[in-house]
């Protein structure tokens, strides 16, 4: 592509980076990163962006440092005059402190995109909130992806009879997205309405439809300790379900996610390569499934200012 555009990843997902490079046909920009022996980063583009349009690659998934990164990059870009500033943020961490819910508590998320917004970023690029409102909280341009495209295609693939299968939401918050999922591949639809007693454990208290001899497909927007999921799954098997398998977009992964996977009787795991998943935590039945086209293709059109609309149909 033209020479004005360049890209370049942070530290959290540089293989992810790497892709969304090669479906542009862009190598990626040179940057450094030091972290000092007191834990303070540093960091310097190594090549000229004055008057580019620059795109920053960074997951701020944990630690918290992915976020200060993205921060440092975005505020060396502004400095060296680039023309155009966008952070390209596959998962978006604090999505899911959007609100206060209780009293003295931050609205978290609202933090993160005001820091983002503050170093003089253009524009955002993310995919699949936990909580689409959060658009709301920026005053710049704001693009939110989906990866249904993607994981629709690898759904397809597992020859799922739709007449025998069941999209199960594990949450009323997942009951749209699934409900889309369900119309979509001609599947029935089943709802679980979840409690939530303390932050990361759940109990399921209702299940609403019939999964009584099913392949059950749980849609959610990612999996953190698995507790949510593992929940679903033994709901969906103690109501007779023949198989369980699960899709993600986002896997947080955080401990005892993986064991609690391990031990799950779940047929398949389908998640994408927003985070960055490390080879150790990699389960046999685990599919990573990319969306480096959907943010490629989203690139390409901010950067030929072409309407990226499309990507947002479903």
């Amino acid at each position: 592509m033209q020479n004005k555009l360049k890209i370049f990843s942070g530290r959290s997902n540089p293989k992810l980076a790497e892709k969304i490079s090669s479906y542009l046909g862009v190598a990626l920009g040179r940057i450094s990163f030091k972290t000092f022996s007191d834990g303070e980063l540093w960091v310097k583009f190594e090549e000229n962006i004055r008057g580019h349009d620059v795109f920053l690659i960074q997951s701020t998934n944990s630690p918290a440092e992915n976020i200060l990164e993205l921060i440092l990059m975005a505020d060396a870009a502004i400095r060296a005059s680039a023309e155009r500033v966008t952070a390209v943020i596959p998962y978006f961490g604090y999505g899911r402190q959007d609100r206060k819910d209780q009293p003295r508590v931050p609205i978290s998320s609202r933090v993160m995109i005001d820091i983002i917004t503050a170093m003089g970023t253009n524009r955002i690029i993310t995919m699949d909130l936990h909580s689409t409102q959060i658009q709301g909280f920026a005053k710049i341009p704001f693009d939110h992806l989906y990866s249904r495209m993607v994981l629709l295609d690898s759904i397809k693939k597992e020859g799922l009879n739709p007449e025998t299968s069941t999209v199960l939401s594990p949450d009323i918050g997942s009951a749209a997205i699934s409900q889309g999922y369900a119309k979509h591949l001609g599947m029935h639809f089943a709802l679980i309405d979840k409690r939530r007693y303390a932050p990361n454990k759940t109990e399921v208290s209702h299940l609403i439809g019939d999964l009584k001899s099913k392949d059950v497909l749980i849609i959610d927007d990612l999996i953190d300790t698995a507790g949510t999921i593992i929940n679903a799954t033994e709901a969906a098997l103690d109501q007779g379900a023949n198989s369980v398998s699960v899709v993600a977009t986002h896997g947080v992964l955080s401990d005892p996610a993986i064991i609690k996977l391990q031990n799950a009787n779940i047929r398949k795991i389908i998640i994408t390569d927003t985070i960055q998943i490390k080879s150790n935590m990699e389960l046999n039945n685990m599919e990573i499934v990319s969306v480096s086209n959907v943010f490629g293709s989203a690139i390409k059109r901010i950067y030929k200012n072409e309407s990226v609309s499309a990507l947002f149909d479903f």
